[in-house]
């Protein structure tokens, strides 16, 4: 249920009859009651007493908040991965990279989306703090990143420049430079949050899911972000 919610098969908004949802995954009412308990202790739905449960729709001030967060937890995951020396994560991320530009090469917007995701994780994971791990999880679930890449990965250009800055980021963790490291995935986590925050109200990902990546291009005029 909660990967329905992130992916945006439930959109943001949407009602979430317990009837339904128990149909749907063969089980009790009971059990689907406590799932969308702990997914409202998640920040992912919100459930309205005598009304019904719905997708939780984040306002615009909690995903500045979320972002600024996310740069920070970011940051500090990419300059714990540079002390860490030569471990397996630089290898992922090395190609995940060649993957990257092979996607940027032709244009492919939902193979980068996915890359997208596995840069990010990999470096978080690489970092190697059980902590740091468990607080970005029930961030990236809040703010329900994923949509937001695929909806506006699509932007002209911004594939070129967000695979610049991770080839930034992976180049200051190879040299061990911690806070080159630092410093580089702030910056590109900043350009991101800029670029998503400046679409226009009543567009943003975080507030619908449009099934069609076309029709998601089409709808978030002007600005775009990735990873």
């Amino acid at each position: 249920m909660r990967s329905k919610v992130l992916s945006g098969q439930y959109a943001p908004g949407e009602l979430m009859p317990e009837a339904v949802l128990a149909e749907e995954f063969g089980v009790s009412r009971t059990p689907i009651r406590e799932v969308l308990k702990q997914l409202q202790n998640e920040g992912l739905v919100e459930i309205r007493p005598r009304v019904g449960t719905f997708v939780r729709v984040p306002t615009r001030r909690e995903v500045v908040e979320l972002f600024q967060l996310k740069e920070s937890l970011e940051g500090l995951a990419a300059g714990l991965l540079a002390r860490r020396g030569p471990v397996p994560e630089l290898d992922r991320l090395a190609e995940n990279l060649k993957r990257s530009d092979e996607a940027v090469l032709y244009d492919d917007a939902a193979a980068y989306a996915s890359l997208v995701h596995d840069f990010h994780w990999t470096i978080v994971r690489g970092a190697d703090n059980a902590k740091l791990l468990e607080h970005y999880e029930r961030l990236m679930n809040q703010l329900a990143y994923q949509r937001i890449v695929v909806t506006t990965v699509q932007r002209p250009g911004r594939l070129a420049a967000s695979t610049r800055e991770h080839h930034s980021v992976l180049e200051a963790i190879r040299h061990k430079d911690a806070i080159g490291a630092e410093s580089a995935m702030r910056v590109h986590v900043h350009a991101s949050s800029y670029a998503a925050l400046s679409i226009p109200e009543g567009n943003a990902p975080w507030e619908s899911a449009p099934a069609d990546p076309e029709q998601a291009h089409t709808d978030t005029g002007a600005a775009g972000v990735t990873g």
